[in-house]
């Protein structure tokens, strides 16, 4: 009796510990990124088939614990001594709980595969975006919109992006979890992914495949706007780096086209043409740096000039030994590229 006793409060331990789990579970979906809040159409699809899964599962969990109770405490011995019927089994039970699951399963396949489809591909109108994973930051070329911008992809309100995914390096993982999906970056492969955000905001992204030292410092984000705004920002990043009017900005060009920047990184208009790291035309017009692993303030692009591997290890951007003066300056130019 006592060994039945311990074996329950297992089980109602065990159902607790469950609870508790699905609690926290179904907490992460108010917090951002999470699968659990997405706001694009294939998000919600994905995460309609998930928590029907979970329902199902659940549905199944209860019920076999439920039969493990009741078969626990209705056929639990009498007698230490007493030797219950032997019997072969119940071929009618058998067969009922082996068919009850092959439907089951076959449900959850019908819906998986539903929703495979209805997300495999993009609308035919969405806008091309090409993604390119480096060691360790993102680089996003519009090519329709002759556009090329790093770790921050700004896409329009309600319309869907077709996301070309690559790489130059080793393999990577674009994903982005409140838009759905995620896909593999492999080098002289193109992946397909479509996104679409139908609410104004701000969502976060990592590379989700481990490719060296810095791994988790690989980051992303896709800041969705409304359609004329995205308009103006196109238009905005079409245009030249504007020349620097600002003494210090000034004194922070010449040393940027006198160090070996120019032949790392491109800003049009100027005779840096480098292709090695991102695009620096508009950098003062991004919300984040160093691979999206720091805010774009003065105070953050100082310390990536002053000593880039510190702050990322790894980092193919070496320390430049720069002189305070030269950075505050650099600071000054960069942080003008609107």
């Amino acid at each position: 009796m006592v060994e039945i006793q311990r074996m329950g409060r297992r089980v109602l331990q065990g159902i607790g510990w469950a609870l508790l789990g699905a609690g926290a579970l179904a907490g992460c979906a108010a917090r951002s990124p999470s699968v659990l809040a997405p706001v694009s159409p294939k998000g919600r699809a994905e995460a309609e088939l998930f928590w029907f899964i979970v329902a199902i599962t659940a549905a199944v969990f209860v019920l076999v614990e439920a039969l493990l109770l009741y078969a626990i405490f209705r056929f639990r011995a009498r007698d230490p001594q007493a030797i219950p019927p032997q019997i072969h089994g119940n071929n009618a039970l058998e067969i009922s709980w082996t068919t009850a699951t092959a439907l089951g399963l076959a449900l959850i396949f019908a819906m998986t595969w539903r929703t495979m489809a209805a997300t495999a591909r993009p609308p035919s109108d969405a806008l091309p975006v090409k993604v390119i994973g480096h060691q360790w930051w993102w680089e996003f070329q519009y090519p329709t919109l002759g556009i090329t911008t790093a770790n921050e992809l700004v896409i329009p309100v309600g319309r869907a992006v077709r996301a070309e995914v690559t790489s130059k390096d080793v393999i990577h993982s674009f994903w982005v979890p409140q838009l759905g999906g995620k896909m593999d970056a492999i080098p002289g492969r193109e992946n397909v992914l479509w996104l679409q955000a139908d609410i104004e905001g701000v969502y976060y992204g990592q590379c989700a495949e481990l490719c060296g030292i810095s791994h988790a410092n690989m980051r992303l984000r896709v800041r969705a706007v409304p359609a004329a705004e995205f308009d103006r920002w196109v238009e905005a990043q079409r245009a030249p780096a504007t020349p620097p009017t600002d003494p210090l900005a000034q004194q922070g060009f010449q040393v940027f086209m006198g160090k070996a920047c120019v032949g790392c990184h491109t800003i049009a208009g100027t005779k840096a043409q480098g292709q090695v790291g991102p695009d620096l035309t508009h950098v003062g017009s991004r919300s984040i740096i160093a691979g999206g692993l720091l805010e774009n303030t003065p105070e953050n692009l100082a310390r990536w000039l002053d000593n880039p591997p510190a702050i990322k290890p790894g980092s193919l951007m070496p320390r430049l030994n720069l002189t305070p003066q030269e950075i505050q300056a650099l600071v000054a130019y960069l942080s003008s590229l609107k």
